[in-house]
């Protein structure tokens, strides 16, 4: 399982020009599914996003975790293209929909994350708050 965590002021997603969800200041996460992750390891990403310290504490170092800031989730199955041959990337490595989307659903529940609509077709918002962006991944994936 694979995340790329921003740090943002804002974000939002829309589906069909509809707003799905939107959130404040937080954190923006895009998910990626493999063939081979588990609920286990659905908890254990959720957490560690949880417990990252990448907002500025009163001194202004980034030394503070998420708190009561929000998250909105995005399901990103493309964080698993591999593009090493050729020009075209290959998603191979992504979990088909119905292995992906429960554990999705999961990772998003245990933060209490709003989300976009799995699989749809989404337009994602985002303004930066800092220069804070990062690619994690379950240890069985940070391969």
């Amino acid at each position: 399982m694979r995340a790329l965590i921003q740090r943002v002021s804002r974000a939002s997603v829309d589906v069909d020009g509809e707003r799905v969800a939107e959130i404040g200041a937080g954190l923006l996460v895009l998910l990626g599914v493999t063939h081979d992750d588990t609920e286990e390891q659905a908890r254990w990403l959720a957490d560690k996003v949880r417990a990252l310290r990448v907002f500025p504490d009163a001194d202004g170092r980034m030394n503070e975790p998420l708190g009561e800031r929000e998250i909105l989730c995005v399901s990103q199955f493309t964080l698993y293209g591999d593009a090493r041959k050729g020009n075209r990337p290959s998603y191979v490595a992504a979990a088909p929909p119905e292995r992906a989307e429960p554990l999705y659903r999961r990772f998003c529940d245990r933060l209490g994350a709003l989300h976009g609509e799995f699989g749809a077709l989404m337009a994602v918002e985002l303004v930066n708050h800092g220069p804070v962006t990062l690619l994690l991944a379950t240890p069985e994936n940070s391969r």
